[in-house]
């Protein structure tokens, strides 16, 4: 039995600057950084220890460097989901993270879309309950 996605790949130029971003700036943390022969595996943990682990994957080639950025096709790649959504978007906004759209209301909650530091689309998400995100 399938019990869940434990780990979604994200497509990285460079591991530092990818850890740099999802860490000092979006709050995550590295649970695991092993040196293989033949590349890194690099674990990210959200901060409120909520949902799957971000694996960063380094391009090694021309055509995965062509996808940094584009791994959803210019959809939203995450849902960030937030329990305090206007002091998360004032913390970001402070470390000069760039919202490409306003924050509005919904009738799920709060949202509001910002990039990474490669262009992916990313949701910053409140709920109106909690219950929502798990059904």
């Amino acid at each position: 039995m399938i019990l869940g996605i434990v780990h979604v790949a994200l497509l990285v130029k460079a591991y530092e600057e990818a850890i740099e971003f999802y860490c000092d700036k979006l709050g995550f943390s590295v649970v695991e950084d092993t040196h293989l022969p033949d590349k890194r595996w690099i674990r990210l943990k959200s901060p409120g220890d909520m949902g799957s682990e971000i694996l960063l994957s380094k391009a090694e080639n021309q055509e995965q460097s062509y996808f940094v950025g584009k791994q959803a096709g210019g959809r939203v790649l995450f849902y960030l989901y937030t329990d305090d959504f206007d002091l998360d978007y004032e913390l970001f906004m402070s470390k000069g993270i760039v919202f490409t759209e306003k924050p509005r209301v919904e009738g799920y909650g709060k949202v509001a879309v910002f990039k990474d530091l490669y262009g992916n689309r990313i949701d910053l998400i409140q709920f109106n309950g909690l219950k929502e995100v798990w059904l």
